[in-house]
């Protein structure tokens, strides 16, 4: 790869019918604008209204191809992990996408196997550990907001302005537990909170549990027992073992709502396994992200999981991609600096480690500065949280 020589792809996310975001012409028009040629899929955009024309029409240097074309380009940027399609990328090509390094060794090891020069983007950091690619304000913001829509169909007394006050509890004190906070407190969005507001009902009470007191059972059953909504929205320091087991899911009034933030996977293979935070709920997606006690996704579950104790859950692991457009033009502007120093440098061996801020940004995402395997993960949850 020469600087200023450099080609990119934009392949789609073909993912769930659901899921439709992709990045937006101005990111697009930035890379060309600086030397590169870019090359993305037909189509790309157009779950958001967007034309091919929208996209060849910022620069002579856009180029609308397929799929697999996108592809075969020095650098191949895709927000999602491109599962099933790693195989169509040449031998020391730059991957950039959410890769999740740290809940993912199987991949890890197919892109070391296959010699993928992979960025991944939940660990692309500043200095003191700060994410430069998030949307963890989304994230909240619509799985709290979910979680409350759910609420109103589990709870036919929300709406009675002589119930009790809504009591929420966010495991997790982080900055996706923070923003949880935010809107827990607003019953989700400024719209709903307006309304209950005007129809005089009593407001919400949220309770934000740190490690110190998820380890101790007495404390937590005590809480989940007046609890009408349960966030999850922790960074486990060991991933082989559950904050709430099944079992305490039992002790939630029968109403309540699980609101999954961290949306960890089940990989029992792996050694220690790894399992979800509160044991034995259903993962969604874009598809479906709300889960009554009664929907198969339960016995669709790994065998072992237990899943007797079960309460409507709101889980997504995409979160931010509910409302896609603004979430892309968040993730667009945050790339940008990024992605134009890769250009500039001609790909990952331009980039100094010890380089300007944004090189030694890019140099903490690379799999080029991930360890080898030698222990469990250290931090699973919100930390790596999914795009």
């Amino acid at each position: 790869m020469l600087a200023g020589h450099i080609t990119v792809g934009f392949p789609r996310m073909h993912r769930e019918a659901s899921e439709r975001r992709d990045f937006l012409p101005p990111l697009i028009g930035l890379l060309a604008s600086n030397g590169a040629e870019v090359y993305v899929e037909t189509g790309t955009g157009s779950g958001m209204g967007y034309s091919d024309t929208d996209y060849s029409t910022v620069s002579p240097h856009v180029h609308i191809t397929d799929e697999e074309h996108c592809y075969r380009q020095d650098v191949v940027v895709v927000l999602r992990a491109p599962e099933g399609r790693y195989e169509l990328l040449r031998h020391g090509a730059v991957l950039v996408s959410m890769l999740h390094f740290s809940t993912r060794p199987a991949r890890v090891a197919m892109l070391r196997e296959l010699g993928i020069d992979a960025l991944s983007l939940d660990l692309i950091r500043s200095e003191d550990g700060r994410r430069l690619v998030e949307n963890l304000r989304s994230v909240a913001w619509n799985g709290v907001s979910s979680a409350f829509a759910a609420l109103e169909r589990t709870w036919p007394t929300l709406l009675n302005p002589h119930r009790s006050t809504v009591k929420v509890t966010i495991l997790g004190a982080g900055r996706v537990g923070r923003h949880a906070v935010e809107f827990a407190t607003k019953y989700g969005d400024d719209a709903r909170n307006d309304a209950f507001g005007r129809a005089g009902l009593p407001g919400v009470e949220v309770v934000t549990v740190g490690r110190n007191l998820t380890s101790d059972a007495g404390y937590l059953k005590g809480r989940l027992a007046v609890t009408d909504v349960l966030v999850d929205a922790t960074a486990r320091r060991d991933p082989s073992v559950p904050v709430v087991p099944n079992a305490w899911i039992g002790v939630l009034p029968g109403h309540a709502v699980i609101c999954d933030l961290a949306v960890d996977p089940y990989l029992l293979d792996n050694i220690p396994p790894i399992v979800r935070g509160i044991e034995g709920i259903p993962q969604g997606n874009l598809d479906q992200w709300e889960f009554a006690p009664g929907d198969p996704a339960w016995d669709a579950l790994p065998p072992g999981i237990p899943t007797s104790e079960r309460r409507t859950v709101v889980s997504c692991y995409s979160w931010p991609g509910v409302r896609p457009e603004p979430c892309m033009h968040v993730y667009g502007s945050q790339l940008a600096p990024l992605l134009e120093r890769l250009v500039s440098a001609g790909g990952l061996d331009g980039i100094r480690p010890n380089g300007s801020y944004f090189e030694q940004a890019l140099a903490r995402g690379s799999l080029r500065h991930w360890p080898e395997p030698s222990g469990p993960a250290a931090l699973v949850g919100a930390a790596a949280i999914g795009a």
